[in-house]
């Protein structure tokens, strides 16, 4: 497996995990509460959007000429990076909470029985709350993998890592009944933040027509520096003025 690889497995599984979590959350509340049938079909529904959704766009990608490809896919991953990338520098600075899945959970319990009693049978807020909190949580993730496998002609692969993702915190919030409150999001959200950075700088800057010395290696080289970027920007908020 190439370093290119090895970057577009690591930074759709955390990505996927990440987003899966958040969304088990919500399907395991409504779920637990109202109607397991109708959130499941919540969420197989939004699943089979999601599908649709890398198809068309993958396919719509793969018509751009090379360079314009390289170009878009480095705006859209250094977008999607510098958003992940900031919400994680500001936790970590202490200027936003920290998520809390236990707590994420309390607040989707105390909605969903907010919302009255389910009726026998097919419940629509669990349907529809599962599939908008499944949608919207995997939406960000779906285009994370079309952009890292259509510019490396692996979105197979990119699927298939998202795939094992999705099965691994199945399977943990079938096995403990609860949310994954243990799993370390605001910390692999960090990472994530600055692998999207790191990727969505060097393919911008090949599509804009720039030979970066030592090619798909550079990487390594940039994303250590939008890390210590990432770490000033965290000491220089922790930093009370006054002090």
């Amino acid at each position: 497996m190439s370093g290119g690889e090895l970057g577009l497995c690591i930074s759709v599984f955390l990505a996927c995990s990440v987003e899966a979590v958040e969304a088990l959350t919500i399907v395991m509340a409504v779920g637990s509460t109202r109607s397991w049938r109708s959130a499941l079909a919540g969420v197989g529904v939004a699943a089979v959007a999601l599908a649709v959704i890398v198809v068309v766009l993958g396919a719509a990608l793969k018509t751009l000429p090379i360079d314009a490809l390289r170009l878009a896919i480095g705006l859209l991953l250094l977008l999607f990076g510098l958003q992940w990338l900031r919400k994680a520098v500001l936790r970590a600075a202490g200027l936003k909470a920290l998520h809390d899945e236990r707590s994420a959970y309390r607040e989707e319990l105390a909605a969903a029985r907010a919302a009255g009693r389910p009726r026998a049978g097919w419940d629509v807020y669990s349907f529809v709350a599962s599939f908008k909190g499944v949608l919207l949580e995997g939406l960000e993730v779906a285009l994370i993998v079309v952009t890292f496998g259509v510019n490396q002609h692996r979105t197979a692969l990119a699927g298939a890592v998202a795939g094992v993702a999705v099965a691994w915190v199945i399977a943990a919030g079938v096995a403990v009944r609860a949310p994954l409150a243990r799993v370390p999001e605001n910390t692999m959200k960090f990472a994530v933040g600055v692998m999207l950075c790191s990727y969505g700088i060097f393919w911008a800057g090949e599509g804009a027509g720039l030979s970066w010395p030592g090619g798909d290696a550079m990487i390594l080289a940039i994303a250590p520096a939008v890390l210590a970027a990432a770490l000033a920007a965290v000491a220089s908020l922790r930093t009370v003025p006054g002090e």
